[in-house]
């Protein structure tokens, strides 16, 4: 065999073996976005990687083993998360890679205005998907969340409902017809009575006597059932 023939083949080899030997920046952003998308992929999930370039001269030594990554323990859903990727070969190394996300879900939407105070019920609200990450103070997906809350501020339409929206359950409601009950002297007495607020168990409200008509301070002690203040 000819010596250029012989030089051209040693150097076609030698060109294999350093690509084999290199972990690529694209195996390494496949290992972050891969671990990524098993975090927060879950049920109801739709994860949307944003493009982020690693260095193209990064060379890191070629891993005999699958490569092993990391995430950190972050509260809610981040829009960037920085993944450890590893090997655990000889000689072993970590390197951190960054990956943006969009991570949308089915949330609840206002369908028209709504105003303090009102219960959230299926005509008031509905779903549309939407970016969690960009939901900071947390979203609400299910109508079961909203059972028994009213709204502690007035919502726009449009608007995703947030729990800080809602006030506490509503065990008892502005309104509603309960039973007034009084210890008088260790005696039960029981009145009809109309509370005037809502609240939940523990809540502290005022209700309108249905005999005298007098307004009389109570505290929510179950379902229809308030108790009077001394």
């Amino acid at each position: 065999m000819k010596p250029l023939v012989i030089t051209t083949l040693l150097l076609m080899a030698a060109t294999a073996n350093a690509a084999i030997a290199d972990t690529t920046a694209s195996q390494l952003r496949a290992a972050a976005e891969q671990a990524a998308r098993a975090q927060y992929g879950g049920a109801g999930n739709r994860v949307v990687i944003m493009p982020t370039p690693l260095n193209p001269r990064l060379h890191l030594a070629a891993c005999p083993h699958a490569l092993q990554t990391r995430l950190p323990n972050l509260q809610g859903t981040p829009s960037r998360v920085a993944v450890a990727v590893s090997c655990s070969g000889s000689p072993g190394w970590t390197i951190q890679v960054p990956v943006q996300m969009q991570v949308f879900r089915q949330v609840l939407v206002t369908s028209h205005p709504l105003a303090r105070g009102d219960i959230p019920g299926p005509a008031d609200v509905h779903t549309e998907e939407r970016d969690v990450t960009r939901l900071g103070y947390g979203y609400i997906t299910s109508l079961d969340e909203l059972t028994g809350h009213s709204l502690a501020r007035p919502l726009i339409a449009g608007a995703v409902l947030e729990p800080g929206d809602l006030n506490g359950r509503q065990t008892v409601r502005a309104g509603e017809e309960v039973a007034l009950i009084a210890d008088l002297d260790g005696i039960e007495v029981r009145a009809s009575a109309m509370a005037l607020d809502g609240g939940d168990t523990g809540a502290h409200l005022r209700v309108r006597n249905g005999n005298s008509g007098k307004i009389i301070d109570g505290i929510v002690i179950a379902a229809g059932q308030v108790q009077a203040l001394p």
